[in-house]
């Protein structure tokens, strides 16, 4: 299975030093020395990683046969592929790979039919879970242990408990009436407050989403 990995961003110095965007829980593993990854466009690839550090919060990259800037530059913008076996799974067990999640039912936590989750999104703040309704409307879930507390692989469900108006906007604005510009200010801020920390993708598909105090996709 093709998974997602990182999109390669700017050069950085004169020696074929790349800036990564990461898109794995596991860049240590899928990104590290000795790796080789497809690309999108392939014409660019395969890459072997040569090395890579850390550098002010971003991943430094340098490929095998990149030597300088220019080489660095032409690579601006690729997509990084990794083979991973479809059987593999994170180590942690509150991790998913979006294949995995890709396709679940998405149910309320009564049992109340959703729709179906149709695209893991890797934000550098949080993950966020596509969720396609039977109307064909989509909806933005955040991954996070309070909003989806529960991932049923054996039964190929996901169980959220979304705050008011998130699946339909129209309780928002019953509870809008109901309460009033109080009431409804706190709910603005239960909801800013529902993001999660970072996330990358795996998924030729997208790699990564790990359940914290939120959840996310490895």
């Amino acid at each position: 299975m093709q998974l997602v990995v990182g999109k390669i961003g700017r050069a950085h110095g004169i020696k074929g030093d790349v800036s990564v965007e990461v898109r794995t829980d596991e860049p240590e593993l899928r990104l590290g020395p000795g790796a080789v990854l497809l690309t999108d466009p392939a014409s660019a690839g395969p890459l072997t990683v040569e090395s890579g550090k850390v550098h002010s919060g971003r991943l430094l990259l340098r490929f095998a046969g990149v030597k300088d800037r220019n080489g660095a530059e032409a690579l601006r913008g690729t997509v990084l592929i990794a083979e991973v076996d479809p059987e593999e799974t994170p180590d942690d067990p509150e991790e998913y790979y979006d294949h995995q999640l890709i396709g679940l039912d998405v149910v309320l936590t009564d049992g109340t039919p959703v729709g179906e989750i149709t695209e893991v999104i890797h934000l550098p703040y949080q993950d966020l879970l596509t969720v396609t309704k039977a109307d064909g409307t989509e909806v933005l879930v955040p991954f996070v242990t309070r909003i989806v507390p529960t991932i049923d692989l054996e039964n190929q469900r996901a169980v959220i408990d979304p705050p008011a108006g998130l699946i339909d906007p129209i309780e928002a604005d019953e509870a809008d009436e109901a309460g009033g510009p109080e009431t409804a200010a706190g709910a603005a801020g239960s909801d800013g407050a529902a993001g999660f920390e970072g996330a990358d993708s795996e998924g030729a598909g997208t790699e990564g989403a790990g359940t914290e105090g939120g959840g996310g996709a490895a």
